[in-house]
């Protein structure tokens, strides 16, 4: 943060929390209070509102006004945190914690991962008593700082599953929901690549399935 007394403001949003396949993207975006209003004149919504398309243009219309952060998480290091015992939640505050301490805001907004929000907003403000923390479930779709965050997360996890499909071919959105991903997981035959989230519980019962054939 700048020593020259301006408030600034950070939100905070995820892409691919739920993938099966991919990595989890963090994103942030920092900018000053009283220039928030400019994301509204360019049409900042929540990512699962926008098309792919409008996506990409917004997320560098964001990138031109904001500070903007990302954090990557590999499948593979989701894996063997959750191996170790670190649970998503707390992988996911991790990362967000960091772009907290690198952004250095007076004020922070971000979409609550947790059942509860107030264990949540706790854990955080507990690491930074000094900013204020706003966290609510929808964050997203309520403030536009954390819908300008979902964008720069959701862009950025794009161009990483577009990356990991030159290599590994028709891997579909990564999502269990997803045929694409389903019939990619179970041609596979329990010889899982590094992108496939193995602690996931589709991959545990794929195996377990595959194993009883």
């Amino acid at each position: 943060m700048s020593n020259d007394e301006k408030e600034y403001v950070l939100g905070i949003d995820e892409a691919g929390r739920g993938s099966v396949l991919g990595p989890l993207v963090i994103g942030g975006v920092l900018m000053q209070v009283d220039r928030v209003r400019f994301l509204e004149r360019i049409g900042v919504k929540d990512s699962k509102r926008l098309s792919s398309k409008k996506r990409s243009v917004l997320s560098r219309k964001i990138k031109k006004i904001t500070q903007t952060y990302t954090q990557i998480i590999t499948a593979e290091e989701i894996d063997n945190l959750r191996n170790n015992g670190t649970n998503l939640n707390q992988i996911e505050t991790n990362a967000m914690t960091d772009i907290i301490g690198k952004a250095e805001p007076n004020k922070c907004y971000i979409d609550c991962i947790d059942v509860n929000e107030s264990r949540f907003h706790d854990n955080i403000q507990e690491m930074y008593p000094d900013i204020e923390v706003i966290t609510q479930h929808k964050a997203d779709d309520i403030y536009d700082i954390v819908s300008a965050a979902s964008i720069i997360a959701k862009v950025e996890r794009d161009k990483q599953m577009a990356i990991l499909r030159k290599e590994y071919g028709d891997i579909g959105s990564g999502y269990p929901s997803d045929r694409y991903t389903i019939d990619y997981l179970e041609s596979l035959d329990n010889e899982f690549p590094p992108i496939v989230r193995q602690t996931w519980n589709t991959v545990i019962k794929l195996k377990e399935k595959n194993s009883d054939k």
